[in-house]
């Protein structure tokens, strides 16, 4: 929580640029647990009918035997869990690299992410600013990782917030 008057808080997301340090790693909670229901309903609002995702009979007779989770879900969903600390001060994101799908996640699954600090540097061009690199990793219940990815974000820093509160 912030002060932002006297006997007053305001509620805060994310980390501030200056409390990124390059090392740190952090893991993303609470998990989610995935469902047949979520997957079906994520496939069918994207547009995305590959049967793996929403046949199960197809799904059945595949060599994993039931249905995948659509891995656009599981992006989104580890994307999400990593806002609270690394992308909530965010100004923008400015791109994801080396998407990786290791493992197959099924419904039932409980999947949770973590993400380690690569880089970071100031803006030179946006002062009160700095872009903050990340490797997370997506993981199963069991430890499996499923999936990694690189992020790139441009991030407030307390400077900056501190001399425009009404913000941040």
């Amino acid at each position: 929580m912030r002060q932002i008057a006297p006997n007053r808080f305001r509620g805060e997301i994310g980390l501030f640029f200056e409390d990124f340090e390059v090392g740190h790693i952090y893991e993303h909670r609470p998990g989610r647990t995935l469902t047949d229901q979520d997957n079906i309903q994520f496939s069918l609002m994207t547009m995305n009918y590959h049967p793996m995702h929403c046949d199960a009979h197809f799904a059945a007779q595949s060599e994993f035997g039931k249905l995948l989770i659509n891995s656009g879900l599981t992006v989104a969903t580890v994307l999400g869990m990593t806002v609270p600390e690394i992308s909530g001060k965010a100004i923008a994101n400015l791109g994801w690299d080396e998407i990786r799908l290791m493992a197959p996640v099924f419904a039932g699954d409980t999947i949770y992410a973590e993400s380690e600090v690569l880089e970071k540097r100031e803006s030179k061009s946006r002062p009160g600013q700095g872009i903050v690199k990340v490797r997370t990793l997506g993981k199963k219940h069991d430890d499996t990782v499923f999936m990694s990815f690189e992020r790139t974000a441009l991030i407030m820093s307390r400077v900056a917030a501190d001399a425009n509160p009404t913000n941040y």
